[in-house]
């Protein structure tokens, strides 16, 4: 008999920092979840993101943590954009990000009095464009913007009524 893994959040800690940064694997990983961080991906890094965006987010997998998320931007009545979603990749497929985006919808619609959240996904991270839509996000627009090499790439954002 094989057992649900036990999903569960909480704010997201300063003794978290070490366990996060090491979810995204490469220089494009770190790309996809956090474009302006430069790789490898260090506490100071995520610290100083953390201190400038609101409601850094852990998601624990059977107590381990699993996932990581916020939003960088927020208008109280209105909008939460999710930001930083990571996933560890010894977690991955089990279910952390459908669990750890539906902690953040309900954290905009609760703490924010968002009417939608929006996410954005480069074009070439497949798992992020196979999962917004799969959550109920529509595409909403299609920005160029270019990656860490100068290469013109595509941000593709995403928005969910709540």
């Amino acid at each position: 008999m094989r057992t649900t893994p036990a999903l569960s959040h909480r704010p997201a800690s300063a003794s978290d920092l070490a366990d996060v940064v090491e979810f995204p694997q490469s220089a494009e990983e770190l790309f996809f979840c956090y474009p302006k961080a430069n790789w490898p991906l260090s506490v100071g890094q995520l610290a100083a993101a953390m201190a400038e965006r609101r409601d850094s987010t852990v998601a624990l997998l059977d107590g381990r943590v699993a996932g990581f998320a916020n939003f960088y931007q927020w208008q109280y009545g209105d909008f939460c954009a999710l930001g930083n979603l990571m996933i560890a990749p010894w977690a991955r497929g089990q279910g952390v990000a459908h669990y750890l985006v539906a902690v953040m919808e309900r954290l905009a619609r609760e703490q924010h009095k968002a009417r939608h959240l929006q996410a954005s996904c480069f074009n070439a991270n497949s798992a992020g464009l196979l999962l917004y839509p799969k959550l109920g996000y529509q595409p909403t627009r299609v920005l160029e913007r270019s990656d860490p090499q100068g290469r013109r790439v595509a941000l593709i954002q995403f928005s969910k009524s709540l």
